[in-house]
């Protein structure tokens, strides 16, 4: 038996033994899910694909299914304290349930498979599974149906509402229905798209640093520092605005695309640091170009990176934003490349 904390014991069916898992999250496990927040360690946290028991669950017991990753699989177990339930996690490759089904790890075949290889047919007498209303894009109902015999009943867009939902005998409400994205929702998901951003920008930095303090007779570390510090000050702002202040502001900012929203922010709060604090600009034509497009274009971009982590769009939304704004970018650093290039051709001949 596997010596995780959160399985409590087996339940002994006609599939054969199923691991028992607790309803209680622990302090250890609440430390995890801030990790899967701020950092890399959601890429492996993860629960084996297959069926596991909430409480003593029969024949008759209802069948939830939910995805692999970990943290999704504890919201669901969490959610289903007091009842007699299976739970089948697909392999979706540690992946939730929405983004899943958006790449194909939550969807038709896994189901099938997963059905089939759990004996499912063995374990319950009905023919029904509860599958999450945001897993529904992966998901042929009728496919499953015809070859397991098992009608695909979608479960509430909220794991919150899934006790109400089992006990209301699987019907959903108007509410149970709706997709909510509050604000506390998006800014829970900044964190990683802010993180893996502050890498990129100490390689940016080291570059800035390199560029001002690059002379002919050497390395002048203060003309570095003095150079640098305004644009690496526009850097931080660039990602704040595409990572933060427009997931915040996301239903008030106009256009539906993220990027054009990250572009328009970004746009803002340049000028707006320029207002602000008129030193971190320069006068210099060139570094002045050169900011008002690359930073703008940075915002953009992690404004963009945005959408895998909302319901707000779709794979072909995506696709659609991909299609203009990569170009764009592209562009954007090109552009951005010979205004650096200018700036230091004209310093040099000037002295």
């Amino acid at each position: 038996m596997e010596t995780k904390h959160w399985i409590t014991g087996t339940v002994n069916t006609p599939a054969g033994a199923v691991y028992k898992v607790s309803t209680e999250i622990t302090n250890a496990e609440l430390l995890e899910h801030l990790l899967c927040r701020v950092s890399g360690f959601r890429n492996s946290y993860t629960v084996t694909p297959g069926l596991y028991a909430v409480g003593e669950p029969n024949q008759d017991s209802h069948v939830v299914v939910t995805a692999n990753y970990k943290l999704t699989f504890d919201k669901v177990r969490e959610s289903l304290a007091g009842e007699n339930v299976w739970i089948m996690a697909l392999d979706t490759k540690g992946i939730n349930v929405w983004c899943a089904a958006g790449k194909g790890t939550f969807g038709t075949e896994e189901l099938i498979k997963r059905i089939l290889d759990t004996q499912l047919t063995v374990l319950v007498t009905h023919r029904k599974i509860i599958v999450p209303q945001l897993g529904a894009p992966g998901v042929s109902a009728h496919v499953v149906k015809k070859i397991t015999e098992f009608q695909a009943l979608y479960g509430p867009v909220r794991v919150s509402d899934l006790k109400d939902y089992i006990k209301s005998g699987c019907k959903a409400t108007k509410e149970m229905r709706r997709v909510h994205f509050s604000t506390i929702d998006r800014l829970v998901l900044t964190p990683m798209e802010i993180i893996p951003a502050m890498g990129i920008f100490a390689v940016f930095a080291v570059i800035m640093f390199l560029f001002f303090g690059l002379s002919a007779t050497g390395i002048n570390f203060v003309s570095a520092a003095k150079g640098a510090f305004p644009f690496l000050v526009l850097a931080l702002t660039a990602i704040l605005s595409g990572a933060f202040i427009t997931p915040m502001l996301l239903p008030i900012i106009p256009f539906k695309s993220f990027a054009v929203k990250g572009l328009i922010v970004g746009v803002l709060m340049t000028w707006f640091s320029k207002m602000l604090f008129p030193s971190l600009l320069s006068t210099t034509t060139e570094l002045t170009i050169f900011a008002y497009i690359f930073f703008p274009a940075i915002s953009s971009y992690a404004a963009l990176q945005f959408t895998g982590a909302t319901t707000f769009t779709g794979m072909s939304g995506v696709k659609k934003e991909l299609k203009y704004a990569v170009p764009l970018y592209i562009t954007t650093a090109v552009i951005s490349i010979v205004m650096l290039a200018l700036y230091k051709v004209n310093l040099w001949r000037a002295l």
